[in-house]
């Protein structure tokens, strides 16, 4: 291996006889070819070290200016979508700046400065799509910087519901429940709906029969919200135990219940099938009767 390395370089000086020079310079001058490796070694730990000195100092930031309404989970989102967003930021500016340092090292007569001076160059570049990236860049800023919402959060965009997995400099991803991935450009998200934005909402439907004793129902439903919400397990989860709130539809089959309850963000799922569970077992102890909903399949076609 070493001979071939060897045989390597002393092909490359005999085709060229400035290479040595220009590799590895003179006593007076250091060589381009060292000073290349020399900033891509600074360059490497810059990006992998920056990044880590940039989300710990956003993460601690975050946590000593936090407002005293967030709970735990938010201050979690909004440190991981701000350490995202500043590291990002940090690795293409590295980057850029490395770029930019060597290519004034191989082409040390041309010189950039007419280059990001020049406004015609700078309009035809916004002519040819600068415009949309910094409109979803500046999009991106605001949605963090007045909390629409963050990394982890369950949202509606554009019609995509799912959980928040990026928010990039220039554009959001999107996962849903089936696993598909969805990609909304920054300044293209004009509506969101969050649902998991400082508490969530535990609410759901039982239909039961309609000679069931109302008075008993409700009670049943109340006390079982509120021994789930005093135990060690969900008390931190429930905000406001679920209870009877109002009647829904009232047909000839069923009558609807409406039970809701305060939680956490993204607690409120585990609360319904908890409820949901224990209400079912309730039930049934006190015979009382669930609604049968009617068959509406379609009708057999007569021969």
């Amino acid at each position: 291996m070493e001979a071939t390395f060897n045989w390597l370089y002393d092909a490359a000086r005999s085709l060229s006889p400035g290479f040595h020079t220009w590799m590895y310079g003179t006593e007076n001058d250091p060589g381009h070819g060292i000073s290349i490796l020399i900033i891509l070694f600074v360059a490497l730990i810059a990006y992998y070290g920056g990044t880590r000195i940039v989300a710990s100092t956003v993460r601690r930031l975050v946590k000593s200016t936090r407002h005293r309404e967030w709970h735990r989970k938010d201050i979690e989102k909004r440190q991981n979508t701000l350490s995202a967003l500043f590291t990002n930021i940090w690795r293409i500016l590295v980057m850029i700046i490395a770029s930019l340092t060597i290519f004034k090292e191989l082409f040390p007569l041309i010189d950039l400065s007419p280059l990001f001076a020049s406004a015609g160059i700078i309009g035809v570049a916004l002519g040819f799509g600068a415009q949309s990236i910094i409109k979803d860049f500046l999009s991106g800023i605001f949605i963090i910087s007045e909390n629409q919402y963050r990394v982890g959060d369950i949202v509606d965009i554009e019609g995509a519901s799912g959980t928040v997995e990026r928010i990039g400099t220039r554009s959001t991803v999107l996962r849903d429940v089936d696993g598909n991935v969805h990609y909304f450009p920054n300044g293209m998200v004009t509506h969101v709906i969050n649902k998991t934005m400082g508490y969530s909402m535990a609410r759901f439907i039982v239909a039961v029969h309609p000679d069931t004793d109302l008075d008993e129902v409700v009670s049943i439903i109340n006390d079982l919200g509120e021994k789930l919400a005093k135990e060690d397990k969900w008390k931190k989860k429930i905000i406001e135990p679920p209870a009877f709130v109002s009647l829904g539809e009232i047909t000839g089959n069923s009558l609807e219940i409406i039970i809701a309850g305060k939680t956490q963000p993204s607690d409120q799922w585990s609360v319904i099938a908890e409820m949901r569970r224990r209400l079912l077992e309730s039930l049934e102890k006190a015979k009382i009767e669930l609604a049968v909903l009617p068959n509406f399949a379609p009708p057999t076609k007569k021969k």
